[in-house]
């Protein structure tokens, strides 16, 4: 069963008596376990589609099942709880509390899921320890570089262990060495955590690191590649 089915999603925004269309009809399957790029120019809906497949956003029109749930059937309050307990999102951004060491960034969701002090302590240690930044736990933002910022970001999102895992342009504020460690580690979270991982970017070293590749224009994917273990690409049929 695939991790995320999307059916027929539009998207627009009106301004004044402009209507401008974001999304055209969009349909797409994603399958668990892989590491999917959303590739493609500014203003062609990427960061949208990935808004709305993440539950952040309701589309106009069209559906999304996520993990067998319709994720707009319900009301918000229930959209809210799906994400809490079954989805990761890093944000271009970073997004840290700035009074907040590391290790309390990474707890924090914990916390609003119930979890125990201990246990989430232990699991924010784990989890750091994972992208590389055990030794940084008691540091604030301020003491910590864009890269290390953005890998604090990704084990607060995967510290709950989410089936899904989104990505926005998580590279795109990075430099070359510290853009590569990223990469490196969305791919792990994929294929050791078995999860979903969904990625928009503008980086062109995704490419080659990802499992699949979306290429979206005006609205509409308009390629899809899948790329094998052996490192050859399958295009797939793009209604």
């Amino acid at each position: 069963m695939s991790a995320l089915v999307a059916s027929d999603l539009c998207m627009g925004y009106t301004s004044g008596k402009l209507r401008t269309e974001v999304l055209r009809g969009l349909s797409l399957n994603v399958d668990g376990g892989q590491l999917t790029l959303i590739a493609g120019p500014s203003g062609c809906g990427k960061s949208t589609l990935l808004s709305i497949l993440s539950g952040l956003q309701r589309p106009d029109a069209g559906s999304v099942i996520a993990l067998g749930e319709d994720l707009f059937r319900g009301d918000r309050h229930a959209r809210d709880r799906f994400r809490l307990q079954h989805t990761g999102f890093v944000f271009q951004g970073f997004n840290l509390f700035p009074a907040l060491t590391a290790l309390e960034q990474v707890m924090l969701p914990l916390g609003y899921m119930g979890v125990d002090d201990r246990e989430a302590e232990a699991r924010g240690r784990a989890t750091l320890d994972e992208v590389g930044l055990s030794d940084r736990m008691h540091l604030l933002p301020a003491e910590l570089s864009g890269g290390e910022k953005q890998r604090v970001a990704i084990a607060r999102a995967l510290v709950k262990r989410p089936e899904l895992f989104f990505a926005d342009e998580p590279t795109s504020a990075l430099d070359a060495a510290n853009g590569q460690i990223v990469i490196d580690t969305l791919r792990r979270i994929a294929h050791e955590h078995a999860t979903t991982v969904l990625c928009v970017s503008h980086d062109p070293r995704l490419v080659t690191h990802a499992d699949r590749v979306l290429q979206m224009e005006d609205g509409a994917i308009l390629d899809d590649r899948r790329v094998a273990h052996d490192g050859t690409a399958e295009k797939e049929n793009v209604p």
